[in-house]
């Protein structure tokens, strides 16, 4: 097993990726798993959900502060870096604020791994740093040049890092499914931004697999986009309407309004994951494409093939129909 007898740090450790990557990992009897997040209460709800795991180490800490960082990756071999200020909504109207966590945050990680000779760091990332529209895209995008060229700037130990890049994890706290569930439940209209919307979603389970064989794969300054379903904002809003009665008694399906209420500011109608441009370069798997970094040397992969050049786009990709919307979103518990 590849993290057996392995120290681990993942930063952002309580969010919805960052846990699912430490219940994998901790299968895998590595030595030790640190946990690196700011609050507290969703540490110690953790602690208590994994039962006192004698490997797990929980560090209050946040990613800001790079005399934090440092410490937490002393003796560390592979980190994942998941934190961040994930909603648009937020980030436009506390522009600075996301500077602060997504940029800097990943300039100290960087720093930090170089200094402790981490082996591996990967950072994930956004469909939304793909032409963005808001402030939260660019900071990623951002954060994800200052990984790719990293491997420039050599270090001690040559630390290996990575870029994941994905969509919507479905279910993920904050995402829209809760919301129009929750929604419908209350007797309320579920409340749909643009109902032609198309978004890139996956399971957790997929996000997590694919984001720590991504990390294995890694030679140095990649962007490994993962191959994800599309699907429709008006097919999910349907589905949530029909679904959530049957489960909750609530009232007829039939009376579950859907309103469109409107693109919020920043908010796209369809989302990006690769460029026309890094098609180019890239390389592809079965579930992921590989972006080189333009600062490394060039790597090979094997049983990789080079993509059809093109944008990979929401608006460009057939989307689930809404009867397979519907049986991921039963088999997934997320209704």
């Amino acid at each position: 097993m590849f993290f057996r007898n392995k120290k681990i740090l993942v930063i952002g450790g309580t969010g919805t990726i960052g846990k699912s990557i430490v219940k994998l990992i901790a299968e895998q009897e590595p030595e030790v798993i640190r946990i690196l997040s700011r609050d507290e209460y969703k540490q110690f709800e953790l602690q208590n959900e994994l039962n006192g795991n004698p490997r797990l180490r929980y560090l209050i800490g946040d990613v800001r502060n790079y005399d934090r960082v440092l410490a937490a990756m002393e003796g560390i071999d592979y980190v994942f870096h998941t934190a961040a200020m994930k909603h648009v909504s937020f980030c436009e109207y506390n522009p600075f604020e996301a500077v602060l966590t997504n940029i800097i945050g990943t300039h100290n990680v960087i720093q930090a791994a170089k200094q402790q000779k981490v082996r591996k760091v990967v950072f994930t990332s956004t469909d939304k740093a793909i032409s963005p529209t808001n402030n939260y895209g660019a900071t990623k995008l951002s954060a994800e040049k200052l990984i790719s060229s990293a491997v420039t700037s050599g270090g001690p130990g040559q630390t290996v890092f990575c870029t994941v890049r994905f969509g919507n994890v479905m279910g993920s706290r904050g995402s829209v499914i809760p919301l129009f569930v929750k929604q419908a439940r209350e007797g309320r209209a579920i409340t749909v931004t643009d109902l032609s919307m198309t978004r890139f979603m996956m399971t957790l389970e997929q996000a997590t697999r694919l984001t720590v064989q991504s990390l294995q794969l890694a030679k140095g300054g990649e962007t490994f986009i993962l191959k994800m379903p599309v699907i429709r904002l008006k097919d999910l809003a349907e589905v949530v309407a029909e679904e959530v009665p049957k489960k909750y008694g609530v009232r007829p399906s039939s009376k579950v309004e859907i309103l469109e209420i409107g693109l919020k500011p920043g908010e796209k109608r369809y989302e990006e994951l690769m460029t026309h441009e890094e098609s180019l370069t890239a390389y592809e798997l079965k579930d992921v494409y590989i972006v080189p970094s333009a600062y490394a040397a060039p790597q090979s992969y094997r049983e990789a093939s080079r993509p059809k050049p093109g944008t990979y786009s929401s608006e460009g990709e057939i989307p689930l129909t809404k009867e397979q919307v519907r049986k991921l979103a039963l088999e997934q518990k997320l209704i």
